[in-house]
């Protein structure tokens, strides 16, 4: 992890940790690195989500762009992943994106895309790091009629909802969609593409403020959504991140369907149409037990990786894999986006849902979810890499490994974009696990916090 990157990007309170200064330098750096190999006046494709700090960093982020002569195109409010499909239709020279994803409105982040729409290697995002934090290199400024200049794309959100709505050959005429867009990216989008595939499309949590993107709502707060499916009679509900980059699902009755129920369905529709790669499926440590114990009966391969999607699109692309992902809903259908993306996600799941006839809870009970528990240990930031050097924490994560070694799995990691440190247990009593989580999150929180 680097010293302003964590695994997606930068991300921090606005205005305190995240300041216009920081956005600024990140804008300005990041223009040089990734446009300094090009022979003509570098195009960057801008967009954010709907939190009320977006603009205020949008503004000294783009003055950084343009402070390197580079020109900064303005696309709004738009999904994450659509900046990387974008900066590739555009042919620019890299894309960014402002956004804190799930997190709570007073944060954001900056996250860039190279040209091929995939995020930065660890070596330029330490490069970048080295201009910003150590002075490392002397960014050349230039004067006059080189400065650069921003530019407005009004059509960037209709590019982006044609493509999603090529990724597949059916329509929705017939299907009962409840929609939760979390107040964020997907607000417009996700609506639009659904409504124009043919679907009858209900809609909660797309009036964006400013100040409500994940409040409440969402892909990281289900319970609202569960009840509008139940009591709108809707076919199969949909919840969005702020960024949209992740989606998850409810079935007809209420239930909740995750990533990891999300990927069986799409790994082994694709292995029935002989479409999957080695029969090859790439998934998180993370990821639930009963993924695996369904993988092997079905003959489904996994290759796990670490947690974060960075992990998972390193082993897809070494392997040329289609699909992999997360059981927070960040899934990456690799031959359509080069990042995760909620839209096209929600539209396989959809397309499979239509063309199969069955109804959500019969796909998804292809597989059976272990009880998990997840606690977070809040610590300060400094911290949390360092748990395993503590005794005390360490004995104790010891002990609890032997208490499930026979019967589930323990997992302790630090959170890539938050001053944590997550406690996963997995077994069969969820009052257990969830008394042995929080008995070891708080040790972690009093030693550390």
């Amino acid at each position: 992890m680097g010293r302003l990157f964590g695994t997606d990007g930068i991300r921090g309170v606005a205005n305190t940790e995240l300041t216009p200064e920081l956005a600024f330098k990140v804008g300005q750096a990041g223009a040089y690195v990734l446009t300094e190999e090009t022979h003509h006046k570098a195009k960057i494709l801008v967009g954010k989500d709907t939190r009320i700090s977006g603009d205020m960093l949008e503004a000294a982020l783009i003055a950084g762009i343009c402070s390197v002569g580079a020109e900064a195109i303005s696309i709004g409010v738009i999904p994450t992943p659509a900046v990387a499909y974008l900066t590739r239709l555009y042919n620019a020279d890299a894309g960014v994106v402002i956004s804190a994803s799930h997190n709570p409105v007073e944060y954001n982040g900056i996250k860039y895309f190279n040209n091929k729409g995939y995020k930065l290697s660890d070596e330029i995002e330490e490069r970048i790091e080295a201009i910003i934090l150590d002075n490392a290199e002397q960014i050349p400024v230039p004067t006059g009629k080189d400065i650069g200049h921003k530019t407005e794309n009004e059509d960037a959100l209709d590019d982006y909802i044609k493509f999603v709505k090529s990724t597949i050959d059916v329509d929705l005429k017939g299907l009962k969609i409840a929609l939760d867009c979390a107040n964020g990216a997907a607000y417009e989008a996700a609506p639009i593409a659904l409504f124009e595939l043919g679907a009858e499309v209900s809609v909660i949590h797309n009036e964006p403020d400013g100040t409500n993107i994940n409040l409440n709502c969402g892909s990281t707060h289900m319970e609202q959504l569960q009840k509008f499916v139940v009591a709108s009679g809707a076919d199969i509900g949909l919840a969005f991140d702020g960024d949209a980059d992740r989606v998850l699902a409810v079935d007809e009755q209420g239930n909740l369907v995750d990533g990891d129920q999300i990927m069986a369905i799409c790994a082994l529709n694709l292995m029935e149409q002989g479409k999957l790669k080695d029969n090859t499926l790439v998934a998180t440590v993370m990821s639930n037990l009963g993924l695996f114990l369904m993988a092997k009966e079905k003959g489904l391969k996994i290759k796990q990786t670490k947690v974060g999607d960075r992990y998972v699109l390193e082993e897809m692309r070494e392997n040329a894999y289609i699909i992999g992902g997360e059981q927070s809903g960040h899934i990456i259908f690799l031959e359509h986006n080069t990042t995760g993306d909620g839209m096209i996600t929600a539209l396989q799941l959809l397309s499979i849902l239509k063309k199969s006839g069955k109804k959500v809870s019969e796909l998804a009970s292809v597989m059976q979810r272990l009880p998990q528990v997840l606690v977070n240990a809040k610590v300060k930031n400094g911290n949390k890499n360092t748990y395993m050097e503590d005794e005390v924490i360490a004995q104790a994560v010891k002990e609890l490994e032997n208490t499930f070694k026979d019967s589930g799995r323990v997992l302790i990691r630090p959170s890539g974009t938050e001053p944590l440190v997550r406690v996963m247990i997995e077994g069969q009593n969820k009052e257990f696990l969830q008394q042995k989580a929080e008995e070891l999150a708080n040790l972690i929180e009093e030693r550390l916090g």
